[in-house]
């Protein structure tokens, strides 16, 4: 039975392992991949070809003289000519055209015959197997008579001798997914085997893309090195991917005659769904963004110098494609991975708005999701889709359709140590893979986008007694900051969570903010009293001003406690001076063109009151 080309390495796995079993299993059930096209040795090397025949080639090699195909739309045909020939007609089949329509009760008399051949070998593909029951779990009687009788087929079946040895004429159910199958005709029955039809892997990838390479427009210009180096990106690029999906691909380049110089944005755009070659990664634009970037993020970031001097190095890392260099391949991976961590209220969130900005022009790129709503042990299923059968299947994932409407984003986890750790498992995956494949069995790719995790880690502990206590206090030096919260960030997924591959995962991207501190602190006062003039000026069109002894009482009272930051800042000043102050310009009428001087400020039982000066 030995045969040179079935026991090639790059044959499919799940080919080798069929002709491996046929002497001692006569029923093979099919699921995974089982819509791909797979390589298979032919006189001129290796060739692309569906699963049909792929099944044929192999056990025609074994002394095969038919296969069966049977489908329930069409019922029974011949492969690979559809012609009928003696051996057919000796089991009952007598076609009608190309097919010969049939019940399950005729389709279960043909395969007696078959299996019970003695004269010649024949094998039974079952294409469609998961539309042969209407619902897998509730048969109709025909429907479980039929599976009744196959399974006691399975297990009366005889193997038949020959030159090859003991084969079985065998049955092969072709399923999307194995519950697509009455369980009880899938267990406890030693003849019957399930088969995973894995993707391709690498060695696979690599000579399917030799064998597809030449539909570019520049091919035979390409010399030897050129043509490997090419083919190394596109397997590599096509990670986890099939052939079919590459095959696709090349139709794709040929039908806009591409050059191979090509084939990384080819790639890009097939995963993506983004069918424009623009890739805005190499584009103008973004260089000339990045030129002014870190300008433009110091102006909306104060007082985090450390921090955003990071985040620009992994920024530029990102742009310039060497996210994961060291690594043999990482094309899959998202372009750029940052951990956020520090204080509340420091501009976390707002350095992540800048670079959404700065990398995409557009602040409508950014994404954000606040993991404290995912908290509960199945609230992935708000990020991935529901299963199939449960309620809300059909919607899809709120982060997988987020990817897949703009694959060029950045995407936010706002405080990721409040998501429940199952979902830990997820952001592996990105971070590892670059893809996710939600409920509907669909793969979205984050290899166009830049993912960001901010953190509160390290600022708050538990006491002996379990009540909360500052780790950080903001007299400390910044490099005791930065400690502090590595350390802590360290013990929550080392030894609190168990899963240490998260920071392995996350490297030297994890970028610590300071507290905001004394001038910077009046910087953003002053910043946002300037906001609040604006409004006035734009929805109103007064002007508003501040006595000096006002504004220097404000600052005082907004910055006295900075352990909440710019945030607790603005929380204070819409306290203190934006609620009295819309009392009061209620009460003054019309504003328009009038000068507003806002002489006092003061505070009577918690209630703030302000007095204001209003001239023409």
């Amino acid at each position: 039975m030995s045969n040179p080309k079935v026991q090639d390495p790059l044959v499919p796995k799940w080919v080798r392992d069929m002709i491996r079993l046929l002497p001692i299993r006569s029923q093979f059930i099919l699921s995974g991949n089982i819509d791909d096209i797979y390589l298979y040795p032919c006189e001129e090397g290796y060739a692309l070809l569906p699963l049909q025949q792929v099944i044929w080639r192999a056990f025609s090699s074994l002394g095969f003289a038919l296969l069966v195909r049977y489908n329930p739309v069409d019922g029974i045909s011949l492969y690979p000519d559809a012609v009928e020939q003696p051996v057919s007609r000796g089991v009952g089949i007598t076609l009608s055209g190309n097919s010969m329509p049939v019940t399950l009760d005729n389709f279960l008399t043909i395969l007696r015959r078959i299996v019970n051949q003695r004269d010649h070998r024949i094998a039974v593909l079952v294409d469609y197997a998961s539309r042969i029951p209407v619902t897998p779990s509730n048969l109709t009687i025909a429907e479980h008579q039929f599976f009744v009788a196959c399974d006691k087929l399975a297990r009366d079946a005889a193997a038949l001798a020959d030159g090859n040895g003991l084969l079985f004429n065998p049955i092969i159910w072709r399923v999307v997914q194995r519950s697509d199958l009455p369980v009880w005709f899938m267990g406890n029955n030693n003849r019957i085997v399930m088969q995973e039809v894995e993707r391709p892997n690498q060695d696979q990838r690599l000579k399917a893309a030799a064998l597809l390479l030449p539909s570019f427009e520049d091919f035979e210009g390409a010399d030897d090195d050129g043509r490997t180096r090419y083919a190394r990106i596109f397997a590599d690029m096509t990670d986890a991917m099939t052939l079919r999906d590459m095959q696709d691909m090349t139709q794709l380049s040929k039908s806009q005659q591409l050059p191979l110089a090509d084939i990384d944005d080819v790639v890009r755009s097939y995963k993506t769904g983004d069918q424009s070659l623009d890739n805005p990664w190499r584009g103008e634009g973004l260089k000339k963004r990045l030129e002014t970037a870190e300008d433009v993020i110091r102006a909306r970031v104060k007082g985090q110098e450390a921090a955003i001097e990071s985040a620009m190095d992994i920024l530029k890392r990102s742009v310039l494609g060497l996210t994961g260099a060291h690594r043999k391949s990482a094309q899959g991976q998202p372009r750029g991975v940052l951990f956020l961590a520090g204080p509340t209220g420091v501009g976390k969130t707002e350095l992540a708005k800048a670079l959404t900005e700065s990398v995409f022009g557009d602040e409508q790129a950014y994404i954000r999701f606040d993991m404290s709503e995912f908290a509960a042990e199945h609230s992935d299923q708000r990020l991935l889709g529901a299963p199939p059968s449960y309620v809300g299947f059909e919607k899809g994932g709120e982060l997988t359709n987020a990817i897949r409407s703009r694959p060029f984003s950045l995407v936010l986890f706002d405080e990721i140590e409040k998501a429940h750790p199952r979902i830990l498992d997820k952001f592996l995956q990105i971070l590892e893979d670059g893809r996710l494949t939600d409920g509907r069995g669909e793969t979205v790719y984050f290899s166009e986008s830049i993912i960001v995790f901010t953190s509160n880690l390290g600022i708050i502990g538990r006491d002996e007694q379990g009540n909360a206590t500052r780790l950080v206090k903001l007299d400390e030096p910044y490099a005791a900051v930065r400690e502090k919260v590595l350390t802590g960030i360290k013990d929550h997924f080392t030894f609190r969570l168990g899963r240490p591959e998260i920071l392995n995962r996350l490297g030297d991207n994890i970028v610590v903010f300071d507290f905001i501190r004394g001038e910077v602190a009046k910087n953003i006062f002053e910043i946002m009293i300037a906001n609040i003039q604006e409004r006035v000026r734009n929805e109103h069109h007064a002007e508003l001003d501040f006595s000096e002894s006002v504004h220097n009482r404000l600052l005082g009272w907004s910055t006295k406690d900075l352990r909440n930051g710019g945030r607790g800042i603005g929380s204070c000043l819409e306290n203190i001076l934006i609620n009295p102050l819309a009392r009061a310009l209620f009460q003054v009428g019309n504003l328009a063109g009038r000068h507003i001087m806002v002489s006092d400020v003061d505070c009577h039982d918690h209630n703030y009151i302000v007095k204001l000066e209003v001239s023409e």
